[in-house]
């Protein structure tokens, strides 16, 4: 389990920092200050769980019911980060109605997180 969370963490990261790029260097003329910078935050979480899957593949290691977290942040940066990109890209404002459902993934992944580390 640790190996496949540092490779899903590993390409997640880097995916995070070409989003990043696209939206600073190719996004900045043509989006408005609103769409540019929900697509910024949707690639700051991104980077964030991606780091925190990889710190997820050690915790899975040491404490039983951790690897269920890396599972919750992949899905909270699907459709959290997945709803923010495609909101800044399309400008389809019900993807903010999405939004929140990703942001429940990471939220329970860390109170799932925390359980873990007290519990074992």
């Amino acid at each position: 389990m640790e190996r496949l969370f540092v490779g899903i963490g590993s390409i997640s990261a880097l995916l995070a920092v070409a989003a990043g790029a696209f939206g600073a260097h190719a996004l900045r003329q043509r989006l408005s200050p609103e769409m540019l910078n929900a697509f910024e935050i949707g690639a700051r979480y991104h980077m964030y769980h991606s780091l925190a899957i990889i710190a997820v593949a050690w915790a899975s290691t040491r404490w039983p019911g951790a690897g269920m977290v890396g599972w919750l942040f992949v899905a909270g940066i699907v459709v959290f980060s997945g709803s923010l990109y495609l909101l800044g890209l399309t400008g389809q404002r019900w993807l903010g109605a999405v939004t929140p459902l990703g942001g429940l993934g990471f939220l329970f992944g860390w109170l799932v997180l925390a359980w873990s580390a007290v519990k074992a």
